[in-house]
């Protein structure tokens, strides 16, 4: 036969009766693109040893414990689902609203990183267009979520705090961690990365930055001594607002065009690098598409429960710890829900796959900025809330100088620990503002239309 005499290394496809070898692209899941976030997530997955259960004789329930041990079992952060039902319990035994909200808050940790695992497998059987797509809109499904679920309740400051809290620990604790970590570890090495996604980003970040910084000028320099005047001034800022974040929405599209079509070869090129590194792992899919289709939907209902947990639970939780909603909302909820995600980013750092850290890092604050910023603000549009992109003084003022540090920072495509070092340091700075930052959390629908001393926490 023609496949007996072919080399043993070779992948081989059966097509129209000929054998002839696959490509490179087809044996990564015909075509699915591997982008920096799913070779990132698979640094915290493990392969499942199913020896067992192929033993068990009925068909209907070997599939089904094959299921359970390959999501809930296939990550190194299996064990924290033990939150998810202590959460549920505390909730309806009516524990301390604060346990509710710590252990929702661990609950979403393995369920970010087993989100991105099924959008991955589903990619599989959708191509890399749509499984772009996928990991495009469900890449931070959580803090869309979590959003959302604010907005329903009336929480418009909660939402703020905590889609600019993801932006900055992307930027500042995520890519500072990778860095330091990265160039400590690689001390004897000249640590090298590819400048053109971290262009693309920055300039995709400055345009959001532009966003929020127009809507809150506009509001300064309009606010007239009298109430008529700020509250015309106040609907101003919200159509300014609304109008810019379809303007982000249509650049955060172009974006994706860019990436997925036009330029692809870019946001793939650090996966095909390492293609043949052990650490790159799941190169065929484990899940049927219905099944990963159906444990996705299950995940995403679980995450929304969780979520709803998190929001009811964030003043309870902050006057049981005696830790302000600001400082709650930017620091613990990014952190938390991400923490997989971020875990990654740092293990490729170590291993000098630099180009993987910043990919993720700052593909993340751009899916954020330019993409769950506004389809927040266009939610809330949508169901009555006054959500506008004027975040007030602080926390533009935060991300402005997070924004240019990043960009300052990645400018030559080199990289040295120190660089990661004053990433650390200036989050470190953040953190504490908004842990002595106490704004007071009654104020209409969290829009704020007093003078620019609002919101300063008076000693």
């Amino acid at each position: 036969m023609a496949s007996s005499a072919a080399p043993a290394a070779e992948t081989w496809l059966l097509e129209n009766g000929n054998i002839k070898p696959l490509s490179k692209e087809m044996r990564h899941g015909h075509g699915r693109s591997r982008t920096a976030h799913n070779v990132s997530s698979s640094s915290l997955r493990k392969k499942s040893d199913l020896t067992l259960v192929r033993k068990v004789p009925c068909s209907i329930v070997r599939d089904v414990l094959a299921n359970l041990q390959e999501v809930i079992l296939g990550t190194k952060l299996f064990v924290l689902f033990i939150a998810i039902p202590f959460a549920i319990l505390a909730h309806y035994q009516n524990f301390g609203r604060s346990w509710v909200f710590g252990l929702s808050l661990v609950g979403l940790t393995p369920l970010a990183e087993r989100i991105s695992f099924l959008t991955e497998q589903i990619a599989f059987f959708t191509g890399p267009t749509v499984g772009g797509l996928l990991n495009a809109t469900c890449g931070n499904a959580t803090e869309l979520i979590i959003a959302i679920l604010a907005l329903t309740q009336h929480k418009v400051d909660v939402v703020k705090y905590s889609l600019l809290g993801s932006i900055l620990s992307n930027l500042l604790l995520v890519l500072g961690t990778s860095l330091f970590c990265g160039g400590i570890a690689n001390l004897s090495k000249e640590q090298k990365y590819d400048r053109k996604q971290a262009d693309v980003n920055s300039l995709l970040l400055l345009l959001g930055l532009l966003c929020h910084m127009l809507p809150l000028m506009f509001r300064y320099a309009g606010v007239g001594e009298s109430a008529a005047a700020a509250a015309v001034t106040a609907k101003a800022t919200l159509l300014l607002s609304r109008v810019s974040c379809i303007v982000m929405l249509i650049a955060y599209l172009g974006y994706l065009i860019f990436q997925l079509w036009t330029h692809r070869q870019l946001f793939d090129a650090q996966a095909e690098e390492n293609e043949d590194d052990d650490t790159v792992e799941e190169e065929e899919a484990v899940l049927g598409f219905w099944s990963a289709f159906a444990w996705l939907v299950g995940m995403t209902a679980v995450v929304a429960l969780l979520s709803e947990y998190v929001v009811g639970t964030i003043e309870a939780a902050s006057d049981s710890w005696g830790i302000s909603v600001s400082f709650i909302s930017v620091i613990l909820l990014p952190i938390v829900g991400n923490a997989a995600e971020h875990a990654g980013a740092v293990i490729f750092a170590f291993k000098n796959k630099l180009d993987i850290s910043l990919g993720v890092a700052l593909g993340s604050a751009t899916q954020i900025a330019m993409f769950v910023v506004p389809l927040s603000v266009i939610v809330a549009w949508i169901i009555g809330e006054r959500m506008d992109l004027d975040f007030s003084l602080l926390e533009t003022g935060s991300l402005a100088l997070a924004i240019i540090v990043t960009a300052f920072t990645l400018q030559d495509g080199t990289s040295h620990y120190i660089k990661g070092l004053v990433l650390l340091l200036c989050y470190i700075v953040i953190g504490a503002c908004f842990f002595f930052y106490n704004r007071p959390q009654n104020q209409p629908n969290g829009v704020n239309l007093g003078s620019s001393t609002d919101g300063i926490m008076r000693v």
